[in-house]
Order: structure tokens, then C-alpha cells, then sequence
């Protein structure tokens, strides 16, 4: 079994304003004030996108992380600005539909219309090394059954265009009208999985292998597997907590594909309808999964994840910060759970945006 495999994360964020909590397009204004080349422009003008670099130890990638944030939000101050980790922002300003310029998000605006105006979402991404192509084909697949729990451990996004949306991420709802989005598979091969991409660009569905949203995927730029199911979590510890559990998943599942051992059966529309069931009711719900149909809490889910990945997390040295990370996220509940917690003290949804900003700002100083 191969532990070394490296884990980087992108963040994104929605920068909205101080004094009226909303949404605003000005993430140019904040990407102006910032250098090095670990922050990106999204489709939106509203969102920032950061980048750590690849990291063997959660400490090191708990670090990078802070300074990322610590960097973006010293860059939004002065400029009355705030950056927000969660799915979606509870107070959307119509103004703030505006597009970054450029021939990519030109052509994801005239191509998707009403998709593409509604992209008012954040995601938070996990890549995890796996070098061999093949191989990351088999992996993206075999964690399938997995991430219901990825899912609910990262819901933020209750809120939808100034409303509560009924679910604990309306940013899966959104994000699932793509065409490229949602469970990927069957793939015997890399070779495959890269005819299906040709055959998607071919049919017009996309402009290139960048534009696959599927769950999981072999990332299109570096050889890694990226998780892609999660919402922008507010909290590092949840971050942290969520990419040491998919780090030990990819390699437990390497091992597995190496060893021959057989995919899980592909149940495409059962994997929907996990996904749907986590983005409803997150960790304080039930959660299915394409392997078992039978409603089982959220919590449980969890424990049980912990569990069987136990030993690599061990091997690698993680058991006692993730342990202790999970038993706070499960201790204090999702994000979404906090937001509706903070709007029903007052019935006013600045105070869940007050929230957000806190929460996204709380790792500084912990390093």
C-alpha cells in the first residue's frame, strides 16, 4: 500500500460587502491586491479562488491554508470587502451577476445561459496524488459510495437567492443541472474515461476536458484525483477533517484496484439519489449510498468512515487530529444547521452572513 500521496485543496470564495452583507462582483478589486499566483478569477465576479500547494502532513496543509486566507482577507478589508466560504451567500444582490471577461467564461455564458447566470456557488476541492492514469480512473469510481458523507460533512448552503432553500446545500441542487455533473462511470480504462470526454466535447456539451464536473474525476491539469462534491466550508478544521478522510480513501481504494479487487456495481441513478438525500438533509439527516439504499444517520455514516479507514490513518500518522476533528464537527453540526441557528434568533439573514465571515476568518491566529 503506497502512504505517500500528497493533498492540496482549492478553496473558493464569495466576497460580499461589509455594511449591506450582500453579494458584490468585485472580486477584481480584491484580486488586484494580491500576488503570487495562488489566487484565481472564477465565471462570477463575486468569487475567489485559492490554491495550496501539495502537502504531506495535515499540518502543513492546515498552514498554507491559513496564510491563503489570512492573505485574502487582509487584501478585502481596506476595501470594505469580506471573503465567505460556504456554498452559496444568503444575501445575492442582482447586480452581482457579471461575468469574469475572457473566451471561456464568454463561451459557458452564451452556451448555458440560465445555468451559467445562476452560478452563484462555491465548492471546495480535494485533490489526492495518484500517478498512474488507470489507476485514478478505477479510484474516482470506487469511492463513489463514499461521498454522501463528504457531502454532509460540508453542507453551507441552506440559502438560495435571499430564501432558505428547504435543503443544507442548494449548491448540489444548483450544480447538478449541469451536463458534465454528478456520478461518472462506468470506465474499464483511462483510455475510456477519455473517449467519453471527446465524445461530450464532440456533442457540444462542454469546450474541453476542463468543463467535466462528474463527483469525482482524474484531474484535467495535475495527475491527482479530485473530489468535487463538497460545498466552500466556512471552518479549516471541516476542511482539514475532509481532505485527510479522502486522502486515506484514495489510498485504501489504489490498493484495492491494484490488488484486482472489483469495482462496486454502477447505480447511476441510486448514486442521484444519495446525492440528492445528503444535499437535503446533510449531517443532520439520513444518508443512502449507491451500496445500501437503507436510510442510516448521517453520524453514523461517519463513524463507520472512521473506522474502516482507521488503519491507513494510523499509518500515516492522521488517527488523532482527524479523530479529534470529527468529533468536533459531529459535536457542533453543519454549517447550514449554524446559519438557519443564526437567522432564527433575529429572522434577519445579515446575521448568518455575520456568521460566515466570522467563521471563514476564525483560523486566523491558529496556524
Amino acid at each position: 500500500m503506497d502512504y505517500n500521496v500528497a493533498v492540496g485543496i482549492e478553496e473558493e470564495f464569495h466576497i460580499v460587502d461589509l455594511a449591506t452583507r450582500a453579494l458584490v462582483p468585485r472580486a477584481g478589486e480584491v484580486l488586484e491586491r494580491l500576488a503570487g499566483g495562488r489566487y484565481a478569477a472564477e465565471m462570477q465576479r463575486s468569487v475567489v479562488e485559492s490554491n495550496t500547494l501539495p502537502w504531506h502532513y495535515l499540518a502543513d496543509l492546515r498552514k498554507d491554508l491559513t496564510e491563503l486566507r489570512a492573505r485574502l482577507i487582509e487584501a478585502a478589508r481596506p476595501l470594505g470587502l469580506a471573503p465567505v466560504a460556504a456554498g452559496t451567500a444568503p444575501l445575492t444582490d442582482p447586480d452581482a451577476y457579471a461575468f469574469t471577461e475572457g473566451e471561456r467564461y464568454g463561451f459557458l455564458r452564451d452556451r448555458y445561459q440560465l445555468l451559467a447566470w445562476q452560478q452563484m456557488v462555491c465548492s471546495m476541492q480535494v485533490h489526492a496524488d495518484v500517478a498512474d492514469r488507470d489507476l485514478a480512473v478505477a479510484v474516482a469510481q470506487r469511492v463513489q459510495p463514499y461521498l454522501p458523507v463528504f457531502l454532509a460533512l460540508s453542507v453551507s448552503s441552506p440559502y438560495w437567492m435571499g430564501r432558505d432553500s428547504g435543503y443544507l446545500s442548494s449548491r448540489t441542487m444548483a450544480w447538478q443541472r449541469w451536463p458534465t455533473a454528478g456520478p461518472a462511470g462506468p470506465f474499464a480504462s483511462a483510455a475510456e474515461y477519455d473517449q467519453a470526454v471527446a465524445d461530450l466535447v464532440r456533442a457540444g456539451a462542454m469546450l474541453d476536458a476542463g468543463m467535466i464536473y462528474f463527483d469525482v474525476r482524474p484531474s484535467a491539469h495535475v495527475p491527482t484525483v479530485e473530489l468535487r462534491v463538497c460545498d466552500a466550508t466556512p471552518l479549516i478544521e471541516d476542511v482539514i477533517l475532509i481532505a485527510g478522510l479522502f486522502r486515506a480513501l484514495v489510498i485504501k481504494e489504489a490498493a484495492a484496484a491494484a490488488a484486482g479487487e472489483p469495482l462496486p456495481p454502477v447505480r447511476p441513478a441510486l448514486a442521484r439519489a444519495a446525492a440528492w438525500r445528503a444535499a437535503r438533509y446533510g449531517l443532520e439527516g439520513d444518508l443512502v449510498t449507491v451500496l445500501d439504499p437503507v436510510p442510516v444517520p448521517a453520524r453514523e455514516r461517519v463513524e463507520n468512515l472512521l473506522e474502516e479507514l482507521r488503519p491507513i490513518l494510523v499509518a500515516l500518522g492522521d488517527w488523532p487530529m482527524v479523530r479529534e476533528l470529527a468529533d468536533a464537527a459531529l459535536a457542533r453540526g453543519s454549517s447550514a444547521a449554524r446559519q438557519r441557528a443564526a437567522y432564527a434568533e433575529r429572522g434577519r439573514l445579515a446575521d448568518a452572513v455575520d456568521l460566515l465571515v466570522a467563521e471563514t476568518a476564525s483560523c486566523l491566529g491558529k496556524p
